[in-house]
């Protein structure tokens, strides 16, 4: 029987650019140890908030090695290495395992719109080439593909596969996913206000943008539903359902980035087409993380 990655709160964690546009090694590392001190379960690196679409391969790869490398087995690292290209998604698989990461998380390939048939051969073909556990992520939102039950149903049977990155926001898929598929084809939420409900109905905790800023709360709320506690959870979820509303006030991870600036973090900026966030939203922002204490 395959075990989960990891449980709990795993940050989808921002990568930090210099005033030249280049990573910043020296607030990514510094980023890395204050997840790992405030008690976050798991790192996924080079994900869509790390603004892995705008990253050359060879930073890429430096990225996750340094992650790798940076976090040494303190907490399971999970590389972002999905792409519309299977090919490119398999080099990027292998540079990962290369580097020592965990798992890997794979989006659906995007742009293309391939057909569930073509999902399943996108995934297979990747698997039969990594020994790394994979995680699939579902974002219909972004990819314009969603996987179907029975597509997860067909990849469970994968021993590679370990599960999904679940957030289409779609509750009736969530539920005949569980119907169908085994116990230890396993769920995590992709989307911070949907943690507690996704949780009731099996997932095993979130990947979670908001825990970039307050990993200690997203790790206590996954944990109390762990432990069975959904009312102490929702009450939890509810206390920073308007934070998270600020997070998502434009395209991630443009306010995530924002909010990190204004906590003090100094992550730097975004690289087109992302941009700054509006001042208007700004504004929204940090009247928000005024109410929760978090401004620096």
């Amino acid at each position: 029987m395959r075990e989960p990655i990891f449980t709990g709160a795993c940050t989808a964690i921002v990568t930090p650019f210099d005033e030249s546009g280049a990573i910043d090694y020296k607030a990514f590392g510094s980023l890395i140890e204050d997840q790992i001190a405030r008690g976050i379960d798991a790192i996924c690196v080079c994900g869509t908030t790390g603004e892995s679409a705008t990253m050359s391969i060879r930073e890429h790869i430096a990225a996750v090695e340094f992650c790798v490398k940076q976090v040494n087995h303190r907490v399971k690292v999970i590389a972002g290495a999905g792409s519309n290209d299977t090919s490119a998604a398999v080099y990027l698989s292998q540079h990962a395992q290369d580097s020592g990461a965990d798992a890997l998380l794979h989006v659906t390939p995007y742009y293309n719109k391939a057909s569930q048939t073509g999902l399943i051969k996108h995934y297979e073909y990747i698997a039969d080439r990594t020994e790394l556990p994979i995680l699939l992520y579902n974002v219909p939102g972004r990819t314009g593909v969603s996987f179907t039950a029975e597509t997860y149903r067909i990849l469970a049977q994968n021993p590679k596969i370990n599960g999904v990155k679940e957030a289409s926001g779609n509750f009736s898929l969530l539920a005949h996913t569980r119907c169908i598929c085994p116990d230890d084809f396993y769920i995590w939420s992709g989307n911070d206000d949907q943690v507690v409900p996704m949780m009731s109905l099996g997932a095993k905790g979130v990947i979670s943008v908001a825990s970039n800023i307050v990993p200690e709360v997203m790790v206590k709320m996954s944990h109390l539903c762990l432990e069975g506690d959904f009312h102490a959870a929702a009450k939890l979820q509810i206390e920073y359902m308007d934070f998270i509303d600020a997070l998502f006030i434009e395209v991630n991870p443009i306010p995530i980035k924002a909010a990190l600036n204004l906590a003090g973090r100094n992550v730097g900026g975004l690289r087109l087409p992302l941009c700054d966030i509006s001042p208007k939203n700004l504004e929204v922002l940090r009247a928000s993380m005024e109410r929760m204490g978090l401004l620096a």
